[in-house]
């Protein structure tokens, strides 16, 4: 296979890939409408890599169009799981919606910044003011109820199945469990029942490279978010080889080539 990375880190381990540079994608457009696989582009590449120059990129066009940002993953959760999603609000940042907001949900409840990662821009909304300064920032409003939980589930899939799983647990009275934000890692007691409906939403979904942050609140579990460029410290403590099950995923889902001088429509007779 002709591989070719616009992420090295991400690429570690990964049999014969070149790397190139994001900005110089259109220099080497040659070279790229050769490869069999593009990985890791960034997301202003994704559209003409895929619809343009026809190209197989990893992770799917799927990871990256709902993985965008919270609003697009949040309506995809409501479409395939709507009873694993939390009690969420939309809205775009008016006085009317705000006044809605404040009638709707009780404090505490959380807001998010439509676009960000790694527990930056989620909020714990504690009284009317936290909320205004958060609306006067946003021009939309995502809203969502707070669950009670002092930890959650990262569970990694990648290809088509679960490769890893494991608690992130906020340091003590800290709202965020992200481990960048000084969470810890455990591996005890990964419920199988949440690994299930991870791979079967992934499926339903088309997506094959994410981490997907999933709460547990009293034997129910609830989708919080995913990210398809998710941290690998985890990974790496239980030394996954990811690079390598990235080339068997990408090996299996490879077209066998054609014979040369067989064509792809029958001539007429």
């Amino acid at each position: 296979m002709r591989l070719v990375s616009f992420n090295p880190y991400r690429s570690i381990g990964v049999p014969g890939v070149r790397y190139i540079k994001p900005e110089m994608v259109f220099k080497h457009r040659e070279e790229i409408a050769e490869a069999d696989w593009i990985l890791f582009p960034e997301y202003w590449q994704v559209n003409f890599l895929v619809y343009g120059l026809k190209k197989r990129i990893f992770p799917n066009i799927n990871t990256y169009h709902l993985g965008h940002d919270k609003v697009e993953m949040t309506r995809a959760f409501w479409a395939v799981c709507p009873e694993n999603t939390p009690y969420t609000q939309i809205l775009a940042s008016t006085d009317a919606n705000i006044e809605q907001v404040l009638d709707e949900f009780t404090f505490p409840f959380v807001t998010k910044e439509v676009r960000n990662s790694m527990g930056r821009g989620v909020f714990l909304i504690e009284n009317k003011k936290d909320f205004l300064e958060y609306a006067q920032k946003n021009s939309i409003l995502y809203v969502q109820e707070y669950l009670p939980i002092d930890r959650d589930l990262r569970i990694v899939y990648l290809g088509d199945k679960v490769i890893t799983a494991y608690w992130r647990i906020g340091a003590e009275g800290q709202f965020h469990n992200n481990v960048s934000r000084g969470g810890s890692i455990s591996f005890d007691d990964i419920p199988e029942e949440a690994i299930r409906l991870v791979e079967k939403v992934a499926r339903k979904l088309g997506i094959n490279h994410a981490g997907f942050d999933v709460a547990e609140v009293d034997g129910h579990y609830y989708f919080l978010e995913f990210n398809h460029m998710f941290g690998n410290q985890a990974l790496l403590e239980k030394k996954i080889p990811v690079g390598r099950l990235i080339y068997e995923y990408l090996q299996s889902q490879s077209i066998p080539p054609r014979e040369p001088d067989k064509p792809l429509i029958p001539r007429a007779s």
